[in-house]
């Protein structure tokens, strides 16, 4: 199986999020795209993110008519700061995958601060990084180990983002048109991003 893990913090996850992992699900003809919702995330730990079982339960209302995609919660049982290394070794050991049938995907935007993640050379040598170019992006300000070992991706161009949603949630706007109806119901019923 040829398999694309998604990893993020999904806080919430929106319509942009679905866009892209449909686009490369059927540009790249992947069998599957996990995602994977961040229990603490490296870049976000001392942001205030809303709890990790609420971020499952919203994208598992996002993503659950979609037989293309499924959600793994292996960063929430396995606890603690979500190391994308740790993260693809143990869904690698226990789905017997192969390097040669995983990937993840990234945003261009991220593959700029690449080098400073956690294990990161190690991760291009147990994965092929895939990455959803998205304006704005040049190639020229990445390393060259890293541009070597990675496979582009257009993407359509959205202008959604969760801190764009949680503003705008915040402030009284309407969201509509940025989450799943679902998502928004459940963001709703929750208080969630409230002040």
């Amino acid at each position: 199986m040829k398999i694309c893990l998604f990893g993020g913090t999904f806080n919430p996850p929106h319509l942009g999020h679905l866009i892209i992992a449909q686009t490369i699900f059927e540009a790249e003809n992947f069998d599957k795209i996990i995602f994977i919702p961040a229990n603490i995330s490296p870049h976000k730990k001392n942001k205030r993110t809303s709890r990790i079982d609420m971020r499952v339960k919203m994208l598992e209302l996002a993503i659950k008519d979609n037989p293309n995609f499924e959600l793994s919660d292996i960063e929430m049982v396995r606890g603690g700061v979500s190391y994308s290394y740790e993260t693809i070794i143990a869904f690698k050991d226990n789905n017997n995958i192969s390097t040669d049938d995983l990937y993840y995907l990234i945003g261009s935007d991220t593959l700029k601060n690449f080098h400073e993640w956690e294990n990161s050379k190690k991760i291009l040598n147990e994965c092929k990084l895939i990455v959803a170019i998205r304006p704005g992006f040049n190639p020229s300000d990445i390393p060259n180990w890293i541009l070597s070992n990675v496979q582009f991706s257009n993407i359509p161009r959205i202008e959604i983002s969760s801190s764009i949603i949680r503003e705008r949630w915040k402030n009284g706007k309407t969201i509509r048109y940025m989450v799943s109806q679902p998502v928004w119901k459940y963001i709703n019923d929750n208080k969630l991003f409230i002040k």
